[in-house]
């Protein structure tokens, strides 16, 4: 049965944060703030009263948004059951610190949880992430509203606020951010039964809403329990009816602090250069996959592509696969942006015929085995939901001297998916850190990848760029520009989901 025809309930957007649907780019100021629990009963007082913004449409974005989150730990603080607790994912429940996980992700070394400034240790890891957006000029006024209230303060410790800066759309490298997303089929028309041989960008609801089918026409694990006095504020899930799902409308939340070292960065490139400007930038371009204008270095597509709009600025930076770019000639196989989203379908050179398909599969045919390896990106898209913190330093003022009171800046990276496994996890450690991607050798993301992510491979932190013309060039020892300050999973709830938390009887 297609996934057109199969039964689905609507989105329900008063139960679904805002984030989730909106990202309140609009909103250019925020605050993380990471909390702790100390006083169950003053917390479950704020969190059940807090103006939590849901995702209904209006006319104009909101002056102020505020969103609510919560770790593993948190949700056991707030006398969430461990029966409940435990239904959530194992990636979630165990967290981003535990010792295999650092490992996959690349959190080894300098980029380990014992150097973190927060999540890094039981100390440290908040309960919750409370985030404030505003308008330019509200941020302060909006916060100080919502904290200066006896619930909060007797409530929660607070353990870091994380402030956020707006760099007018460029992160701090000076590369325009936030160019691709995946569009959600919201209204779940999209059939992604079947193969794809084309790349499409339209993704399924289920991939970052929980309680709906996702890309394999299946629900991803969440909690279900029985109908009681607490639960009776939730919906029945769609493939269990006679339960009540906890995960409804909700989704998973990892944030990451990254600093970014942007002087080494640019002085790296000119070096690499000879002092020559124009090499840098078209170095540090290769490097990301884009001009820090943001086009892309690959032909645009000729058609349109399923899920890009077809806005100017959409179809110039945003309107192309690497179809036409398979040895990496226009665009290196290992850029940022190649390895964040490959752009790839089902199958292997788009093949048409039940035996194209099965050749693709093996792995054969044009650029098969690469894309073999990496397919099918359909089922490994993130929704970026992060903000950049830290002062502007453009890119020719990073080659002058450091001052001895230089600000740290970087990225609060964050972002939402239904499966933390299958999204995130796996674009860390199957393409971004890992020094095999696309029949690479020694090689990982060389503008955020960590040199010493992979055991055994001391040559790891290289970069080729092909030359069509002749020899390509490879860039060896290249420092690690990124690295991890702090870091947890978090589980942003359905509104119902966050009422339930807050009057569940305590586990």
């Amino acid at each position: 049965m297609g996934r057109s025809a199969m039964r689905h309930s609507p989105v329900d957007d008063e139960d679904t944060q805002g984030l989730l649907r909106f990202g309140y780019g609009a909103l250019t100021d925020a605050c993380y703030v990471l909390a702790r629990i100390r006083n169950l009963v003053a917390a479950r007082a704020w969190l059940g009263s807090a103006p939590v913004t849901n995702a209904v449409e209006m006319p104009e974005p909101p002056a102020t948004a505020l969103q609510v989150a919560f770790t593993a730990d948190g949700l056991a603080a707030l006398g969430v059951p461990p029966s409940v607790v435990g239904g959530f994912s194992h990636e979630f429940v165990s967290g981003m610190t535990e010792p295999s996980r650092s490992r996959r992700l690349g959190d080894v070394e300098s980029d380990a949880p014992s150097h973190w400034a927060w999540g890094g240790d039981a100390a440290s890891v908040p309960h919750l992430v409370v985030m404030f957006f505003a308008k330019a000029g509200l941020l302060d006024a909006s916060m100080q509203r919502l904290t200066e209230v006896a619930e909060w303060k007797d409530g929660f410790e607070s353990v870091h606020c994380l402030t956020t800066s707006y760099l007018d759309d460029h992160e701090p490298f000076g590369f325009r951010d936030g160019i691709s997303q995946p569009e959600i089929d919201w209204h779940q028309q999209y059939d992604a039964a079947g193969g794809h041989t084309d790349y499409g960008n339209r993704v399924a609801l289920g991939e970052f809403a929980l309680g709906y089918r996702n890309e394999y026409g299946k629900y991803t694990e969440r909690p279900l329990i029985d109908t009681d006095v607490a639960s009776k504020v939730l919906l029945a899930a769609e493939d269990v009816p006679d339960r009540k799902d906890v995960g409804r409308n909700g989704t998973y939340l990892v944030m990451r602090t990254l600093r970014q070292d942007v002087r080494g960065f640019w002085r790296f490139l000119i070096e690499q250069a000879n002092g020559n400007w124009a090499e840098a930038e078209r170095i540090g371009a290769a490097m990301v996959g884009r001009t820090r204008d943001g086009d892309p270095l690959v032909t645009l597509a000729q058609s349109p592509i399923s899920g890009i709009a077809a806005r100017e600025q959409d179809i110039r930076q945003n309107r192309f696969t690497y179809d036409g770019d398979p040895t990496g000639v226009a665009c290196p196989l290992g850029a940022h942006i190649r390895r964040a989203n490959p752009r790839n379908a089902d199958y292997a050179g788009q093949p048409r015929s039940a035996l194209t398909r099965l050749v693709a599969s093996l792995g054969f045919g044009r650029n098969g085995f690469r894309d073999d390896l990496m397919s099918s990106v359909r089922f490994h898209r993130i929704l970026r939901r992060g903000r950049e913190y830290g002062t502007e330093l453009p890119p020719r003022e990073a080659l002058g001297p450091t001052p001895a009171d230089e600000p740290e800046r970087g990225l609060h990276f964050i972002c939402l998916n239904a499966n933390l496994s299958r999204q995130f996890e796996f674009i860390q450690n199957a393409w971004t850190m890992n020094s095999k991607f696309s029949g690479l050798s020694e090689e990982n993301d060389p503008a955020i990848g960590n040199p010493a992510a992979i055991a055994g491979c001391p040559g790891n932190g290289r970069f080729t760029i092909p030359n069509k013309e002749g020899v390509r060039r490879r860039i060896a020892n290249i420092p690690q520009f990124v690295d991890v300050r702090g870091g947890a999973y978090f589980f942003l709830p359905g509104l119902r989901a966050l009422h339930y938390f807050t009057r569940v009887r305590p586990g």
